[in-house]
């Protein structure tokens, strides 16, 4: 199969803050220490290489006292240059919703004020013609509803089951369109009915892959952005065709996130 590269704008934030100084997710430890002038340089290297692959990279200021502000994916879902802010279960993280909301204000987007909780594109993943919507351990069912009446896309919601895979992306990545690849183990059983009905053809992860966060990763069509130690990952992807690019994002994996976390994609209006 011929795979083709389509150039995407993307948000990101540099983790000037960045540091573990809570647990919010099973990942984190505060009692491991953390570098964050490395966790700079392999941040750095990410928004590099989303430039030598042709996609244009807009920058958020990142704020004092929000460390997971780098994780970008989570601040809203853009859909035909709609915004859906996001509500973040976590008082910890509450105040990144509206840093993110005010970036897209500030540069003309249509916005929504969320009412319910939802976490960005860490729980809204949109295929060519759904939204899949994550919920069981942050973003819930009314939060789902709330994006498909504000978006305009139809949501199928999917429940996760296992702690260590608290977000949509990081138990399930969208490859091409109505192509995708998870890890069924982060699933409900009907969940998994659900993946397999409207994914028959999807790349199945095993479980140690997925504890890498070989599923967090952003691709383009062609080049799949995924972190080194994802290596059983890289594999089926070039067997699909695929050009899988390992990245070190080592120092912010402490914090429970890594390539997709990192990058917002903004779709704009056709």
């Amino acid at each position: 199969m011929t795979r083709t590269a389509r150039p995407r704008r993307f948000l990101m934030c540099r983790p000037t803050h960045f540091e573990v100084s809570y647990a919010i997710n099973p990942w984190m430890d505060p009692a491991k220490p953390v570098d964050t002038d490395l966790a700079v340089l392999q941040w750095e290297r990410l928004h590099e290489l989303y430039a030598e692959l042709g996609h244009r990279v807009d920058l958020i200021d990142p704020l004092p006292g929000l460390p997971d502000m780098v994780y970008a994916a989570n601040g809203a879902t853009v859909v035909d240059g709609k915004v859906l802010g996001a509500r973040f279960r976590n008082a910890e993280r509450a105040a990144e919703g509206p840093a993110y909301l005010e970036w897209f204000r500030e540069h003309g987007f249509t916005t929504h004020d969320p009412v319910h909780v939802n976490e960005g594109e860490g729980d809204l993943l949109l295929t060519g013609g759904h939204l899949l919507a994550g919920r069981g351990f942050r973003s819930v069912s009314a939060g789902h509803a709330e994006a498909q009446e504000f978006l305009g896309r139809p949501v199928i919601g999917l429940d996760l089951v296992d702690p260590r895979f608290y977000h949509l992306d990081t138990a399930l990545s969208v490859l091409d369109t109505d192509e995708v690849m998870y890890y069924p183990g982060a699933f409900s059983p009907g969940s998994r009915a659900v993946l397999r009905r409207l994914f028959p053809d999807a790349v199945l992860v095993e479980e140690a892959d997925a504890e890498a966060f070989g599923l967090n990763v952003m691709s383009d069509g062609l080049n799949v952005v995924l972190p080194e130690a994802a290596t059983g990952v890289a594999a089926r992807l070039r067997e699909r065709g695929f050009r899988p690019i390992g990245m070190d994002l080592s120092e912010l994996f402490k914090g429970g996130g890594s390539v997709k976390c990192c990058t917002l994609e903004i779709r704009e209006a056709a």
